[in-house]
């Protein structure tokens, strides 16, 4: 069990993405680069534009930094954060010598 994270990305590829964990900050940035040229064929117009983005999450103790996974489909960017094995209390009966 853990947490989950989605990022709504259209028009992105997995390689514009960059994904820090340091300490307890998960910083998730990307970038695109708006070419003026597209397969040979100038574009007089577009649409929509997209510069860059970087957003940053404090995690909770309970997260694992160790076990961060994150996949990228049909535009979103999702990012698996699982939690630390819980310790269980010692339970026991001491002898005395």
């Amino acid at each position: 069990t853990g947490f989950r994270l989605e990022v709504a990305a259209p028009g992105l590829t997995k390689e514009n993405f960059t994904i820090k964990l340091e300490k307890n900050l998960l910083t998730i940035s990307a970038g695109n680069q708006n070419e003026a040229v597209e397969n040979g064929i100038k574009v007089h117009r577009r649409e929509f534009a997209f510069g860059s983005f970087e957003r940053v999450f404090r995690l909770p103790e309970s997260v694992d930094g160790e076990k961060v996974l994150a996949t990228f489909k049909d535009g979103i960017l999702y990012v698996e954060l699982m939690k630390k094995a819980e310790l269980q209390p010692v339970t026991k009966t001491i002898e005395i010598a």
